[in-house]
């Protein structure tokens, strides 16, 4: 094999294991897929941002607003809790436009919109598992997602891990584009406050990361 070959290989492997790198550094621990708009600014930076969240119970709604509207507030925002507002149809269209008129009505500058849904989880111990729901809520702008299972047999108090999921998504109010939005699983059973802690802040700390604050 000739030299130039041999270099030319070289640099191949050399451009793949930058990109791998690369891919890896773009989504951070803890997320399980994230989505930035090439011209994203920084809408969250020192804003006033409404925070709302969509889900089956109300309990759920007001643990997912208080804990995003926290951790915003601690990275500089000024968050502003939005009406409760059923969520839309498992299926229908991600539309945040009801949210972006509340922000602009309430002064802010950004939308930051939690979608909450329960889906299966591993059981603690063996046995056959039911998930209950299957609820994807969303619109343009932010949101994020839960999951939960109770093991067949469990009722009787065999235990079973429940486990949330949260998706978030931003919106900025002037054009109402949707800016950026993140996935994370909680990886942990616990209560629901405590993982809806967890959550709420590595999703914060993954718009930090991508340059939102």
């Amino acid at each position: 094999m000739s030299r130039s070959l041999v270099l030319r290989g070289r640099r191949v492997a050399a451009f793949a294991a930058l990109a791998a790198l690369a891919a890896c550094a773009s989504t951070p621990r803890g997320i399980d897929a994230q989505w930035r708009a090439p011209d994203a600014g920084r809408p969250l930076g020192g804003a006033r941002v409404l925070v709302a969240c969509e889900a089956a119970e109300t309990t759920l709604v007001r643990l997912c607003v208080e804990r995003f509207a926290a951790e915003l507030a601690a990275r500089g925002a000024t968050p502003v809790p939005a009406p409760d507002a059923p969520p839309p149809p498992a299926a229908g269209p991600r539309d945040d436009a009801r949210y972006v008129d509340l922000a602009r009505q309430a002064g802010a500058a950004a939308v930051w919109v939690g979608s909450v849904s329960v889906a299966p989880a591993e059981p603690a111990s063996g046995g056959l598992s039911i998930g209950f729901g299957g609820l994807h809520v969303g619109s343009g702008g932010s949101g994020v997602g839960l999951g939960v299972t109770l093991p067949v047999g469990s009722l009787g108090g065999g235990g079973s891990a429940v486990r949330y999921a949260a998706e978030a998504r931003v919106s900025e109010v002037a054009g109402g584009r949707l800016q950026w939005s993140a996935r994370a699983g909680s990886g942990a059973s616990g209560d629901a406050g405590g993982q809806l802690d967890a959550l709420a802040r590595r999703l914060v700390d993954a718009a930090a990361t991508a340059g939102l604050f």
